[in-house]
């Protein structure tokens, strides 16, 4: 019976270790694939940015930036969680890394606070920005 246990040969380490190599390699490749189809998913941020609010007579002007890595477009504007008048002629979609200017028609009172909210198409807030007259 030892005659028959000892005619058994076993995996030599040299193959053992490059099946235990190859295994690894293939789950560390899927698993690489499945992080970088995340990642990209998570890379297109819409997002803005309002840099500045400053106060005109009878207007209130945004300076806009797209920070994020795909075309923004402002489907409507909230100041004190109240829809804004945007001004013809505002640019309202920005595309990744563009700037420009939202300029809002409304009457404002100096030393109040206001609190502006810029939605996407999408309906989502993107940016938002609080500043004192």
């Amino acid at each position: 019976m030892r005659k028959l246990f000892k005619s058994k040969k076993a995996l030599s380490p040299v193959v053992a270790a490059i099946i235990l190599i190859a295994v690894t390699v293939a789950v560390s490749i899927a698993v690489a694939a499945w992080m970088g189809a995340l990642t990209f998913t998570f890379m297109k941020t819409e997002e803005l940015k309002i840099t500045n609010m400053s106060f005109g007579s009878g207007t209130i002007v945004l300076d806009i930036k797209n920070p994020g890595t795909s075309q923004v477009t402002v489907s409507s504007v909230k100041l004190n969680d109240a829809t804004a008048t945007v001004a013809t002629g505002s640019n309202m979609t920005y595309a990744a890394g563009a700037s420009g200017k939202i300029t809002l028609t409304a009457s404002w009172s100096a030393g109040s606070k206001y609190k502006v909210t810029l939605l996407s198409a999408t309906g989502t807030p993107v940016a938002a920005y609080e500043a004192t007259a």
